[in-house]
């Protein structure tokens, strides 16, 4: 019957705790497996993504397939993350906690291994997400920061004043070039 449809499978406080459970779980979880879990750098790390939305779906529906409960379910998760947001929002030490910190990972333009390997990043993964911002090579880079939500920031070298000043000259010393010549011809 259509009416079924709307019929709670499970008693209510059990399909409000079931999402708060899992809800931490995979807080606490994600945070263990790091930053990069978050940043999907590449296709393993999306298939773990999606493979766990349907892995803990069980968990937070229980036995109870009916729309209500869905509804319940999906409700709980988002008052649960606003709380939570709110919570952190206010509490910054707490909020650092359960985020972490950045992770240098291109320091005055050199490359810093040893960051890349704790977060088990490859030098090509940097590479693509760099050319994901315009970047056509890592030497273009000045810094690269691992955020705590998972994206990389790249900040580009910029020339110094006395670079900038001698391309300047040059330029000025090829105009000068160029208009003697036509005064010659």
């Amino acid at each position: 019957m259509l009416i079924d449809m709307f019929v709670i499978g499970v008693p209510l406080l059990e399909k409000i705790v079931r999402p708060v459970v899992v809800y931490f779980f995979l807080v606490v979880g994600l945070r263990i497996a790091g930053k990069r879990e978050l940043a999907q750098l590449n296709p393993f790390d999306l298939v773990v993504l999606l493979t766990l939305s349907n892995t803990v779906q069980n968990a937070i529906i229980g036995n109870d397939n009916s729309l209500t409960g869905g509804l319940i379910g999906a409700a709980t998760l988002l008052l649960v993350n606003s709380g939570v947001v709110r919570f952190l929002y206010t509490h910054k030490r707490l909020e650092h906690l359960v985020e972490g910190d950045p992770e240098l990972l291109i320091d005055h333009g050199i490359v810093k291994e040893d960051a890349l390997r704790r977060e088990l990043i490859t030098r090509p993964e940097l590479e693509a997400a760099a050319h994901k911002q315009g970047f056509d090579t890592l030497d273009e880079i000045d810094c690269a920061i691992l955020e705590p939500g998972g994206a990389i920031s790249f900040f580009a070298k910029k020339p110094s004043a006395e670079s900038t000043r001698h391309d300047e000259l040059l330029a000025r010393l090829n105009q000068l070039s160029a208009q003697v010549a036509s005064l010659k011809a």
